[in-house]
């Protein structure tokens, strides 16, 4: 485990696990939401997006969180290991109205510069529809991948689990 992609839905808790990895196996960790989104929610464009994922998966050892489906197939090619967290769509409903709460007018740690929490209809309906217009699909690229190691989390306690077995 030193090229690690994590995915899965907004409120799954993607960035939360790539901090805790990153501790446990003292990786670098890139959060790419705070790289796609520039000072008052301006995203960059594809190729910036693209260009900075290929310098960060030729370095020896990573842990990228964030899923961003352009470029999703550049961080599948360079992962030893992926983990999916593939909850309940109820579950990552209500982390992100959770997260809008604890970080309500603040910028979160894993957030680009300038971007104040916010929750807005277009973001929660894509929580709400992950599962069944975007999980099918990542499902697929990962029976498509080979000779990497794939962590398909479908609870917070799978999730534990996995982190207990890596402190042990």
């Amino acid at each position: 485990m030193k090229k690690i992609a994590i995915i899965g839905s907004g409120g799954a808790g993607k960035s939360t696990l790539a901090r805790e990895l990153g501790n446990i196996l003292q990786l670098p960790v890139y959060h790419l939401d705070a790289y796609f989104w520039k000072p008052g929610w301006q995203p960059i464009n594809k190729k910036e997006l693209q260009k900075l994922q290929e310098e960060i998966t030729q370095q020896d050892a990573w842990i990228i969180d964030g899923n961003y489906g352009s470029t999703m197939e550049l961080r599948l090619k360079a992962a030893d290991t992926v983990i999916f967290l593939d909850y309940s769509t109820l579950r990552c409903l209500y982390g992100i109205v959770k997260r809008r709460i604890q970080y309500q007018g603040k910028t979160r740690p894993d957030m680009g510069e300038d971007c104040r929490e916010k929750l807005d209809l277009e973001f929660f309906l894509w929580v709400a529809r992950f599962k069944k217009r975007r999980a099918p699909a990542i499902k697929e690229k990962l029976r498509n991948t080979n000779d990497i190691t794939i962590y398909h989390l479908k609870t917070p306690k799978h999730t534990e689990r996995l982190l207990d077995q890596l402190k042990a």
